[in-house]
């Protein structure tokens, strides 16, 4: 179980998770963006699969040491649903707050960018709230479905929701609070302007609650 390891240990898995996983994704938009010859579209793909692809990789890797949350969305359900000590859920949020803004800026400084920078696009209204709301009700469903019936497949359901939400989703599925404060300091590919944050994480956490309210009923836990 890996509540039963060190707390130090698992709040280190987290805040390398949410390193590589927030580097990647600003890293691939960057990426493809320079890459994509001004075509959006391939561009989004390009950064779809290597979220997608690392995502699976550091779920598999990292989570029987601290359970890959990675996202303070799904650690806040996990202490909710008291399988977190709010203690411990507090250290988790702010390594992957820390750990993840710091691979936004380690992104950045791989392709010659500055390292502090603000995002200048808009993204907000009703749709984007909607989306947000979606992606995260998903993730969260997904998770805990998965968990309780195929926990070997966490790492492959939750790569592959993130892939597919990438694209039926209107706002690109953030679906996770910290990397949205993380892309708010990215003027790139993959960023969000700071004054549209707000409204995005509060999508974010009601998707993610809804999500949980309708797993203790879809997937009971055992008593």
């Amino acid at each position: 179980m890996a509540d039963a390891l060190p707390l130090g240990r698992r709040v280190t898995a987290e805040g390398l998770g949410a390193f590589f996983l927030f580097a990647c994704v600003i890293g691939s938009g960057i990426m493809a963006q320079n890459l994509s010859g001004g075509n959006d579209g391939v561009a989004l793909l390009a950064n779809t699969i290597a979220t997608g692809a690392m995502l699976f990789v550091l779920i598999t890797s990292l989570g029987p040491i601290s359970g890959a949350h990675f996202n303070p969305a799904v650690t806040l359900v996990v202490a909710l649903r008291r399988e977190l000590p709010w203690r411990e859920a507090a250290s988790y949020v702010a390594a992957q707050l820390a750990f993840g803004i710091v691979g936004a800026w380690a992104a950045h400084l791989m392709f010659d960018l500055p390292l502090l920078q603000f995002s200048a696009t808009a993204r907000s209204g009703s749709g984007q709230w909607a989306g947000e709301f979606v992606a995260a009700f998903g993730l969260v469903l997904t998770i805990l479905g998965t968990v309780k019936y195929r926990p070997q497949a966490v790492a492959a359901s939750v790569a592959l929701y993130i892939t597919a939400a990438y694209w039926f989703t209107s706002s690109t599925s953030f679906a996770n609070p910290a990397i949205t404060v993380a892309r708010s300091l990215s003027d790139t590919f993959a960023g969000i302007a700071p004054p549209d944050v707000p409204m995005f994480v509060a999508a974010q956490i009601i998707g993610a609650l809804a999500a949980m309210l309708v797993a203790n009923f879809l997937f009971p836990r055992d008593r």
